[in-house]
């Protein structure tokens, strides 16, 4: 008899455990967005040069259209369209 009320409390607290906020919010647009480059670091004189090949490269941003008023977050999901 305990042991089926452990398992009956396990379940329940499993399945609730799953429920809560089902909205998705998006993301606001951070700091990242704003970045800019800037000029690689030199070492001073009295220190040996930074190692050329040690740096990260890290690719230019491809330009993209702004995404339209009221689309759904990137983070979301495709919705599935019934009948296809």
């Amino acid at each position: 008899m305990i042991l089926a009320r452990v398992i009956f409390l396990s379940l329940i607290a499993g399945l609730t455990s799953c429920g809560g906020q089902s909205e998705l919010k998006c993301e606001e647009a951070g700091v990242y967005v704003t970045a800019t480059q800037t000029p690689r670091v030199t070492a001073p004189e009295d220190l040996d040069n930074l190692d050329p090949l040690r740096e990260m490269p890290l690719p230019e941003a491809s330009p993209q259209q702004p995404r339209p008023e009221g689309s759904t977050c990137l983070e979301a999901p495709p919705t599935i369209i019934d009948g296809l």
